[in-house]
């Protein structure tokens, strides 16, 4: 498109009067012209595999026909990259977002604005050097959303800030809160194996819900939405510090991305002349000839230094320039290097916070951070800073609470008989195994040594009880004034910390084990995130007293039967 992005037959922008289009009738708008370069580009790298795979195959038969090839993939991308230019439109009227694409089979995409949850910006090297961004919009509907190329950067900004403002204002007030009633049959919510410095939850949670943060949640004040008449103010919570680099090797989780990186190689390896047969029985041979313990330690050492290279450009790669502001009543995070993305999502569909400390990552007092809201990001969560200082990731995530303590408040333990189930499974798979092994060694014709099995379970029965012990104390809830903290049984501590306000429902489960132990799983049912905060092997009456305590009322109508 030519022009600034024309909402209509709705109002301008809120940030600037729009100038009239071209393109279209009824206010339907086509993308910038400068999108006939990015398509060709786009298309292009999709039919390159395909095309040099049968420029190879025709042109060892007809050495011709590999060189017609070539002109025809560059037409052929030319007239693919101009066929989304010129069949996609879009517009905004005074209820939804419209996209409409498609050749020869035609779609219409929606969006109400008051459905909008999400506004991201992401843009390629190639749109940076045109100018131009993507536009996706999410609804919260299967994580499905609404992607629209070729928006020139300027208009990509004034049309988030419009739809998200629209999206607020266009938004129902929510349905007062229920009086909490008395719990006629459960017992009140007292921890019987909560720590020393614990109060009872008849002083955290009074009859009545405190108030949430004016402004996280400006609509449960009876705040109307003003449109604003000046840019919103803007609040920066967290700019990238190069400092925290020394965390990224501490993060194991780009290893499964370079494990399948390399399994994908390795498949391409017997093609290159260096990996034959004879090659590698030689470079055995030389090894082995030497002393292994040394071989054994410097490939140790290279694989560790190469370890530490991919993870930290990795992370300056995803994270680089990160700044993370609050935009009025909207949380904005900004990240990248060769593909710059711009993550907006209204603050009051923020309904909670999970603090991730891997287990490396714990010594070194560091963390990462991520959002859990209503159909944002990958399944609801967000993440808004990558591995850092625990200090960091703790104020940033009260700072998007609006309150301080969630992440920082001690947990209440589960007692004894949790501390127990968690042994008791760690060496009863322990056991599992062993016996699988005994069966192999005894049952399978391989030359297998007798004391396999005896070795594994020598080795994996304290490992197996460490690990149990670092499970449960990493098991753990809180309830305080506005919302519930948990912690799972994991090596990995993962703190979930969800508003009361947010929780939909409960599920209380309980296996057979489970009931013989008077224990139960406790299941906050939400929109956010996962759509649900698991709290495991809690006391059966504690977990029936947390889950009234937390949102009062629910439980009355299936307790008073």
């Amino acid at each position: 498109m030519s022009g600034p992005v024309d909402p209509s037959p709705g109002p301008p922008l809120p940030d600037e009067p729009l100038a009239p289009g071209s393109a279209g009738d009824e206010g339907w708008r086509r993308m910038d012209t400068r999108y006939l370069v990015v398509g060709p580009f786009g298309a292009a790298r999709q039919f390159a595999i395909p095309a040099v795979v049968a420029a190879v195959g025709i042109g060892s038969g007809n050495g011709t026909w590999g060189l017609v090839a070539l002109p025809i993939f560059v037409v052929l991308s030319l007239l693919f990259g101009m066929v989304p230019w010129l069949t996609t439109y879009f517009r905004v009227t005074d209820t939804q977002f419209e996209v409409r694409r498609g050749l020869l089979n035609k779609t219409r995409l929606t969006a109400p604005l008051d459905r909008v949850r999400s506004v991201d910006l992401e843009a390629s090297l190639l749109n940076r050097l045109l100018g131009l961004t993507k536009v996706a919009v999410g609804t919260g509907v299967d994580d499905t959303r609404i992607e629209l190329d070729g928006i020139a950067k300027d208009d990509g900004e004034q049309l988030r800030r419009f739809l998200l403002t629209r999206s607020r204002s266009a938004a129902a007030p929510p349905v007062p809160a229920r009086a909490p009633a008395p719990l006629p049959h459960a017992e009140p919510y007292a921890d019987p194996y909560a720590d020393p410095y614990a109060h009872p939850y008849a002083q955290q949670h009074p009859q009545q819900h405190p108030q949430q943060h004016p402004q996280q949640h400006p609509q449960q004040h009876g705040q109307q939405h003003v449109r604003p008449s000046a840019e919103p103010e803007v609040t920066e919570l967290a700019r990238i510090d190069w400092s925290w680099l020394r965390f990224a090797p501490l993060s194991l989780a780009r290893l499964a991305v370079l494990a399948g990186a390399l399994g994908f190689a390795s498949q391409f390896a017997d093609d290159l002349p260096i990996f034959d047969a004879d090659t590698v029985r030689s470079t055995y041979d030389y090894l082995a000839a030497q002393a292994l313990g040394l071989v054994l330690g410097v490939g140790a050492i290279v694989a560790l230094m190469a370890w530490v290279v991919v993870a930290v450009l990795a992370s300056v790669v995803q994270w680089w320039n990160l700044r993370l502001v609050r935009d009025g009543a909207n949380l904005r995070l900004t990240a990248g290097l060769l593909t710059t993305r711009s993550t907006s999502v209204e603050e009051a569909r923020v309904r909670g916070v999970r603090m991730t400390e891997p287990l490396l990552m714990r010594p070194a007092r560091g963390a990462e951070l991520a959002t859990l809201a209503t159909g944002v990001g990958e399944g609801g969560t967000t993440t808004v800073l990558p591995p850092c200082p625990r200090d960091v990731a703790t104020r940033v995530g009260h700072e998007i609470l609006g309150t301080r303590g969630p992440l920082t408040v001690p947990l209440h333990r589960h007692g004894p008989l949790a501390r127990r189930r968690r042994h008791v499974q760690e060496q009863l798979a322990v056991l599992v195994v062993a016996a699988v092994l005994a069966a192999a060694v005894a049952l399978v014709p391989w030359d297998w040594p007798w004391w396999l099995p005896l070795a594994f379970v020598g080795v994996f029965t304290p490992l197996g009880v460490v690990t149990a012990e670092v499970e449960y104390r990493t098991l753990g809830h809180r309830l305080t004034d506005d919302h519930l903290v948990v912690t799972g049984p994991s090596v990995v501590r993962r703190r979930e910390v969800l508003e009361t306000d947010g929780i939909i429902g409960w599920v209380v489960q309980q296996s057979f084990f489970q009931r013989r132990l008077g224990l139960a799983t406790l299941v906050a049912t939400t929109a956010a995130g996962a759509e649900k905060v698991v709290a495991v092997d809690v006391p059966h009456p504690t977990a029936v007293g947390l889950a009234h305590a937390a949102t009062p009322g629910v439980l009355d109508e299936f307790l008073a039967r």
